[in-house]
């Protein structure tokens, strides 16, 4: 019933004249993510770390504003409808996704919201929404990671990082003093039926560098290796699953946690059956980034896919082609940091985010 009607309503139609016959014709669906940076409420939690980020009335609607047109636009170049489903994170709790998706520019496509609270101790956790009228959603859960003090490293190479932002230089305030348990975000899994299609998002917001790369990275490790069993559980449930993996990982496509703990491949062909696609080691090889750092650009936002979403049946849901959205308004025009992302400033001046989000689309053939 509910899928007949989806099928009835708007969907892009578009030619894809570059990789396929011109006469054939092609329904699109976007997928994005994007890092929201700290975007807080006007209330102060005193449970979390959230006092330097707590806004007033006309903050929070001018952050709210900016986050709303970034993503109405996000892939309009090739689908002027704006994403079916967006994963989200550094969103403090539901009731700021509410607002944001009452938003004017957003309101009409009636965004149904799964969000569940972390135990981050900054009080940020991991979202996702999705248009009602494409995406019926069937099952959601949250994943804890559970990582400890005795995960870190310290190596002779690298010392402790100092913080440049203000949060502490390593994990102590995120770590339980008597289990050692560092605070982080769940991974948030959820399925549907994207237009009477199974498909399946898992939204990460993995450990941070703090403290310094080498030092973290068996934090990040240790998520994608969660981020694997929880695929392969899909995996053993339909060998034909697909998942489409994203978020802000804190680690490059080329760092161990992608590219060793995940497998994820570089290209198409090298991908084997139960293997992950990650089109974003491509484009960071061309210096793309959504990060920029001591003026170097990172590829820490990605969208990694199973198999089954790369091969070549365009009777159902299939990978096109992937993107960062950033436009020239998402800049940084003046000053110290000219040319990073227009983020938000200590001084309460509202921008957009210190990351790009990033894209795909999925196409299905029309007959």
């Amino acid at each position: 019933m509910k899928i007949k009607h989806l099928l009835a309503v708007f969907t892009v139609i578009l030619s894809v004249n570059s990789a396929f016959s011109q006469d054939k014709k092609f329904k699109v669906h976007t997928v994005a993510f994007y890092n929201l940076e700290n975007f807080y409420d006007t209330i102060n939690d005193p449970d979390t770390r959230d006092d330097e980020w707590v806004y007033d009335k006309t903050q929070f609607k001018e952050k709210q504003n900016n986050i709303a047109k970034v993503l109405s636009e996000i892939g309009s170049g090739e689908n002027k409808n704006s994403p079916t489903i967006i994963g989200l994170c550094e969103v403090e709790n539901r009731e700021v996704l509410e607002a944001l998706v009452k938003n004017p520019k957003l309101i009409d496509k009636d965004y149904g919201i799964i969000h569940f609270d972390s135990p981050d101790r900054r009080g940020i956790d991991n979202a996702l929404i999705y248009q009602k009228k494409y995406f019926v959603v069937t099952s959601y859960v949250n994943i804890p990671l559970m990582i400890y003090e005795k995960d870190t490293k310290t190596t002779k190479k690298e010392k402790v990082e100092k913080s440049e932002n203000g949060e502490p230089s390593d994990f102590s305030a995120d770590t339980d003093t008597k289990t050692k348990r560092i605070y982080t975000r769940d991974q948030l899994l959820v399925t549907g039926l994207l237009e009477g299609e199974e498909i399946s998002f898992i939204v990460n917001h993995w450990p941070s560098r703090r403290g310094g790369e080498a030092i973290s990275s068996p934090l990040r490790e240790l998520a994608a290796n969660l981020n694997k069993k929880v695929i392969d559980s899909l995996y053993k449930i339909n060998p034909n699953a697909k998942v489409i993996t994203m978020g802000d990982l804190n680690d490059g496509p080329f760092n161990n946690s992608v590219k060793k703990v995940l497998g994820a491949k570089e290209k198409k062909e090298d991908v084997k059956p139960f293997g992950f696609y990650n089109p974003m080691m491509s484009m960071s090889k061309k210096g793309i980034g959504t990060l920029a750092y001591r003026d170097a650009w990172d590829l820490f936002d990605q969208m990694i896919l199973t198999e089954p979403l790369i091969r070549k049946d365009y009777s159902s849901w299939t990978y096109w082609k992937a993107g960062v959205f950033n436009k020239p308004f998402m800049y940084q025009t003046t000053g110290q940091y000219k040319g990073y992302a227009l983020r938000n400033s200590l001084q309460g001046k509202m921008g957009y985010s210190d990351h790009f989000p990033v894209y795909v689309y999925l196409i299905k053939e029309v007959k």
